[in-house]
This record gives C-alpha cells, structure tokens and sequence, in this order.
C-alpha cells in the first residue's frame, strides 16, 4: 500500500509552551487513520505543525516520500496535502458556490475554467444539498450542510492526503456519522488518505483502519482498529463501556 504521511518526533508548540512532545505517526497510502484523545491532548496542534500552520521546532513531516516539514500550508495545498480545520473556517457572507471556488485558489495558475467546473460538478455529484444551495450564503446553513461544505471545499484542491480536525463537532449524531460514513467512502472510491481527529470515538473507530490515543502531547497507544476497540482502558475512558 504504501506511506502516504510519516511524522517522526514532531515537537512543537506556542510561544515557549510545548505541546508536541516527540510524536510520530504513520498513514498508508488509502487508509483512514484516526487521532483520539482528551481535550488539550495536543490533536489539533499536531494537524496544525503536519500543515505548517505551526512551524515545527523538531522532527520531520514525510509526503508520500518527500520531506515537507518546512514547506508552507499554501505549498502543502498545491502539492496535495489538505486540512479542513476545526469549526469549519468558512466564509459566511459568500455564497456557497463562492467558499468551494475559493478552495481551488492554489490551481488558478494551472487549470482551465473547465477543470474547476468538472471538480465543481464532482462536489455536487458528492452533496447534492450542496448543488440545491449553490447561490445560498455560507452562514445560513445548517451545521450538518457546512461541514459538508468544508470538505467540498477542501476536496476542490484535488488532495491526496486530507487532513481533519473534528468533522462532527456539533452536529447531531446521525448527522456525525454520516459524516464520517461519507469520508470512509472517499477513501475507497478516490483512494483518499485521510488522517482524522475526531471526538466521536465509536464512529471514527468503526471507520479507521488504525489508531493512535494521545494524552498530553504524546501517543501512549497504538493499534489497528479491533485493538484499540477492544482496549479495556480505551473503552472505559473514551467509550464509556
């Protein structure tokens, strides 16, 4: 299958505070691997260092085989690397059209009106609703419809590995797992790499094919999903079985 994103030692943080402390992961090329931790275990600072967002102080980010650890969240996006951040991000006055358009900004100098229009047709392909609101303003939808609409938007860049940051975070239940459901599907039908952090942990495990807990910056467990499913401590402290 292959590596699609290796992190070795990645040490980062804020100001003099630091929250990454040597972490180190791996996702294959196609797979689904899910981040899960407490709230502060360093999840978001980890995709946020990985994108470039926070400048890594130590270690290394691997792309498909080429080290990316000091190339910027723009050079990221152009190279095929994208991260649909926590909260979603989106433009609320533009129209949902204009947001989707806008996550195509790195290929302006390298595709025709006609390629945006085809990746365009593919996201509404994908949420239909999305095609139904296509002239509505972002800030008007649901919450379940904006996060559809940040991955469309994310997904508009043509990325190969997709980085996310609490895809179900206030959304209902049903609505969460057919979120999740959803990015599942596009790792087997696009051949997505997809590194997840996610609260909704029986969701994204159900989903996974490998798992990393973390807990105040650093991994304290790993395993493919049965594993950690099956992990007593896991279950009672994050499954609350």
């Amino acid at each position: 299958m292959g590596e699609g994103l290796v992190v070795e030692g990645l040490e980062s943080g804020y100001g003099e505070m630091q929250v990454l402390w040597g972490v180190s992961l791996r996702v294959n090329r196609a797979s689904m691997t899910v981040v899960l931790g407490p709230n502060g275990a360093g999840k978001t600072t980890l995709l946020r260092t990985i994108m470039g967002i926070n400048k890594p102080w130590k270690g290394k980010v691997i792309m498909e085989g080429e080290d990316v650890t000091f190339v910027p969240p723009h050079e990221k996006v152009a190279r095929g690397m994208t991260l649909v951040p926590e909260g979603r991000r989106l433009f609320p006055e533009l129209t949902v059209e204009e947001n989707l358009l806008l996550g195509a900004y790195t290929r302006i100098s390298t595709r025709s009106t006609a390629g945006y229009r085809e990746a365009l047709s593919q996201v509404y392909e994908l949420f239909p609703r999305l095609r139904e609101r296509r002239g509505q303003k972002a800030g008007t939808l649901s919450g379940g419809e904006q996060q559809m609409l940040a991955i469309g938007r994310a997904l508009m860049s043509e990325p190969r590995i997709l980085l996310l940051d609490e895809p179900s975070q206030g959304l209902a239940p049903k609505i969460a797992i057919q979120i999740i459901d959803l990015l599942s599907n596009l790792r087997r039908e696009r051949g997505l790499t997809i590194l997840l952090v996610e609260q909704n942990i029986a969701a994204a495990l159900k989903n996974a094919d490998y798992a990393y807990v973390m807990e105040q910056g650093v991994i304290i467990k790993e395993g493919e999903r049965d594993k950690i499913l099956h992990d007593e401590s896991i279950r009672q402290a994050y499954l609350g079985l």
